[in-house]
């Protein structure tokens, strides 16, 4: 179900605001989207659908936040290598052939916090 307090855009990634979510009758939702230079309003289904039978491009998606991701890679000298969390010490990366810095965004829940 659509959320007021949630970000969207639509299926083909246009910028949507919305307004209320209880406007009654089969299409409840009411907001505005960003097309051709301008906001226009538009009515969708409590579960973002503008028709109720097929998928359209102005159905809505949640926008989820964006995090970065850091992490190190160790590559030792046979070619093996591995991904740390934090910064390996010198300790641990004897057999090291080269060491660098992996950053990268990802959409919140893409399921690559644990790499």
């Amino acid at each position: 179900m659509i959320d007021k307090d949630k970000q969207y855009k639509t299926r083909e990634g246009f910028p949507y605001r919305c307004y209320a979510t209880d406007g009654g009758g089969d299409y409840p939702v009411h907001g505005a989207l960003f097309l051709e230079n301008s906001w226009r309003m538009i009515r969708h289904t409590e579960y973002g659908r503008v028709f109720t039978l097929c998928e359209d491009k102005y159905d809505l998606i949640e926008v989820k936040p964006r995090i970065k991701i850091e992490r190190w890679a160790l590559v030792n000298r046979n070619g093996d290598y591995s991904l740390w969390l934090d910064k390996p010490s010198k300790a641990s990366s004897v057999d090291a052939f080269g060491l660098t810095r992996i950053s990268f965004e990802v959409e919140e829940g893409e399921g690559l916090d644990a790499v």
